[in-house]
């Protein structure tokens, strides 16, 4: 096993349990304590755990795995769910993407969609095939060589772990525009409290994208559903369409249906 595959599982663990123990992920994993004891001090090095005497527990309250640990995590989910929500896109229109694993997903299904793709809009007459507006980082870079796409970064100051501006420089921005769709990527999405995300400076530029999009659509593989997080993004009643995986419970589905929120499984 690789050194950043054996990071990812032992921070995916560490997410999981809440502390381990050096000679128990050890034997788990089938490497060495010391190999273990040395990858629990780089990653404390880089704040993503707290050591402790013979382990670890997690770093914070609000801990959250950078995105570039996540990616891997319910892959085959996140990219059928990102091509399900890619259709609901109807060329011609203004998209607002939040960060995320799954976002992320959506903009890669947006850029091989081939009927985008056959449309050579302007950019500069103000025609594209596509307007996406986002404050992530990553997916403006992916998508900026997309010649038929306009691309609107917002303003802000970027978080180390998604990649994601954030701040006062962002609501500038969003102040200004209206979307036709935004696609939400979240952390947690319940029916009685709403969809959340971790931080709540990442949570407040989700919900100015919502405020200013004609319709919202939540991308959240199942995993996500019926659970709380600490920042509030929006309201189930703000959320038009859930898109999700066929793993999610039956009563969890009917559930948001009976909030008034059209749900595609796939």
């Amino acid at each position: 096993m690789s050194r950043d595959a054996r990071w990812q599982t032992l921070l995916e663990l560490l997410v999981e349990r809440g502390r381990l123990e050096v000679e128990e992920v050890a034997a788990e994993l089938g490497v060495s304590a010391a190999t273990i004891r040395r990858d629990f001090d780089q990653l404390a090095e880089q704040q993503m755990l707290v050591r402790t005497r013979g382990g670890a527990v997690v770093h914070g309250v609000s801990y959250e795995l950078p995105l570039r640990y996540k990616t891997a995590r319910r892959a085959t989910e996140k990219q059928r769910i990102a091509k399900a929500v890619a259709d609901l896109v109807a060329p011609g229109e203004a998209v607002g993407l939040t960060g995320g694993t799954t976002t992320t997903e959506v903009a890669r299904a947006l850029a091989v969609r081939g009927d985008l793709a056959a449309v050579r809009g302007d950019v500069a007459s103000g025609a594209p095939a596509l307007t996406v507006v986002t404050n992530a980082l990553n997916i403006a870079s992916e998508l900026a060589v997309r010649p038929q796409f306009k691309i609107v970064v917002t303003g802000g100051v970027a978080r180390a772990q998604s990649y994601e501006l954030v701040g006062p420089l962002a609501d500038g921005v969003l102040d200004r525009i209206t979307l036709d769709l935004a696609v939400l990527g979240v952390v947690a999405l319940d029916v009685v409290h709403g969809a959340a995300a971790h931080d709540e400076a990442e949570a407040a530029v989700n919900r100015l994208l919502c405020e200013r999009a004609e319709r919202v659509v939540v991308a959240a593989d199942s995993s996500k559903l019926g659970r709380r997080a600490f920042a509030w993004i929006c309201a189930t009643e703000s959320v038009d369409t859930l898109v999700t995986d066929s793993a999610a419970a039956p009563e969890t589905v009917r559930g948001f249906e009976e909030a008034g929120v059209r749900v595609v499984t796939v």
